[in-house]
């Protein structure tokens, strides 16, 4: 199984750029500076999720991330799967916690991955992944 980004995220983001970057080529110099570093900001973005395509996918042996550093395999053994939910002035925010570490001395590997990385629910990939979990 595989999750990234929508792509109708990603295309909005890379059309809401290009539109603030010609935006940015009528007005003054501080509103160009800043309307142009939001519209390549967006961009950016874009660009990122199309590179990290698909960000998560799990098989067999593991979960594979990608980062914009490379490739992440976490295999099943270790590897413990968690739904972290928090509240913040009002506002619920849920990600996926995948993590390695085997003790207190362990550092292992923590990865947090949030609905616009996945594409969907975090609790949903958190049941995805705990039914093709290795029994």
């Amino acid at each position: 199984m595989q999750w990234s980004a929508r792509t109708a995220e990603t295309v909005t983001l890379a059309v809401a750029g290009a539109l603030l970057g010609l935006a940015a080529v009528g007005l003054d110099v501080v509103g160009r500076v800043l309307v142009g570093a939001a519209g390549l900001l967006l961009l950016g973005l874009a660009v990122r999720d199309v590179a990290l395509r698909p960000r998560l996918s799990a098989g067999d042996g593991g979960v594979e991330v990608r980062t914009l550093t490379g490739r992440t395999r976490l295999p099943w053994p270790g590897l413990r799967v968690r739904l972290r939910t928090t509240s913040r002035l009002g506002v619920r925010s849920r990600l996926l916690e995948l993590d390695t570490a085997g003790g207190p001395d362990d550092d292992g590997t923590l990865v947090l991955l949030g609905r616009r990385d996945l594409g969907t629910d975090p609790a949903a990939v958190a049941q995805a992944l705990q039914a093709l979990r290795p029994s």
